[in-house]
């Protein structure tokens, strides 16, 4: 079967230009939820070039599972800690003991995710 990792970053790239466009315009939970999105396309964009399988959503389990010569160092899979906190509670109301998504997420928050998706030096190993 043929690679598929340029698609996967390709669609990373794409749910990158998401994120900042959900930051414009002060949809925070969602930049938060974008970052997070392409940070693991991007991550699993790497599993596809090495062509090993990955399922999940957790971006820091996926990093620390890589094999030894492609796993990142610690602090990055720090980051990715902070990004897998953004897959369910920036959509669902539940989540929260009262209120919506919107009411939880600031622009320090989005900011945040941003920085937090430093994918590019992974793909890149």
């Amino acid at each position: 079967m043929p690679s598929r990792a340029r698609d996967w970053l390709r669609q990373a790239l794409r749910d990158l230009e998401h994120a900042e466009a959900a930051l414009k315009y002060g949809h925070y939970e969602w930049a938060c939820f974008a970052a997070q999105q392409a940070t693991e396309k991007a991550v699993k964009a790497l599993y596809q070039a090495l062509h090993i399988e990955v399922w999940g959503n957790s971006i820091s389990r996926m990093l620390e599972q890589l094999p030894p010569e492609h796993r990142p160092a610690k602090d990055l899979v720090d980051k990715a800690r902070g990004l897998d906190r953004h897959y369910i509670p920036t959509r669902y109301p539940n989540f929260h003991p009262e209120g919506a998504p919107l009411d939880y997420y600031t622009e320090e928050d989005a900011q945040s995710s941003m920085h937090e998706r430093s994918w590019s030096t992974v793909y890149d190993k």
